[in-house]
């Protein structure tokens, strides 16, 4: 016991730490990286739940007439389910900044039985400035050279360039009102 105390109170020279110094920004981007595409597919659920409220509001909201088409869906409707889209994705938090959101489009082809509604969500690159110079120093055409492909080229693009544009699509019927149904010829 006695060693142990004078050997501790005595200034000794301790190990190096050169592994931990150098290692622990490594981990701190890996850890990062970890958590930005862990919150991106978090992202993707939540623009699947935001594209059933948009295609489920437009299908009972929207007119079939046209009079109301240019005044009322695409003007009014369309803009109250596009700031409810982006107040539940998080658009104007602080999530806005880490996922990179950048902005957010519904748009509505109409055809004659089904609407097809999609929510498209655009992305900033996952990495910011400081990261580009180190994980982004060479060029597309070195880093995705054969045997990779389009794949290595789009999530170099995604991670360095330009991010990425997530889009999903929902049909819904014209019209979930309630129809009387009538055989022709019969009658009540």
């Amino acid at each position: 016991m006695r060693r142990f105390i004078f050997g501790r109170l005595k200034k000794r020279n301790g190990q190096a730490t050169t592994e931990v110094v150098l290692l622990f920004p490594v981990f701190m981007i890996i850890a990062l990286m970890f958590a930005k595409i862990f919150a991106l597919l978090v992202l993707v659920q939540k623009m699947e739940i935001a594209s059933y409220y948009a295609a489920r509001k437009w299908q009972l909201e929207s007119h079939r007439n046209v009079s109301y088409i240019k005044t009322f869906d695409d003007s009014v409707l369309r803009d109250s389910i596009v700031k409810n889209v982006k107040k539940y994705l998080g658009f104007d938090t602080p999530a806005e900044k880490f996922l990179g959101l950048r902005g957010v489009d519904i748009t509505v082809e109409r055809t004659q039985v089904w609407n097809i509604v999609t929510l498209t969500v655009e992305t900033r690159p996952v990495v910011g400035k400081e990261l580009q110079k180190l994980l982004c120093a060479y060029p597309s055409e070195i880093v995705c050279a054969q045997p990779y492909g389009r794949d290595c080229q789009v999530g170099y693009d995604f991670v360095c360039n330009k991010g990425t544009t997530l889009d999903v699509v929902r049909y819904v019927p014209n019209r979930d009102r309630p129809i009387k149904y009538d055989l022709p010829g019969l009658s009540n």
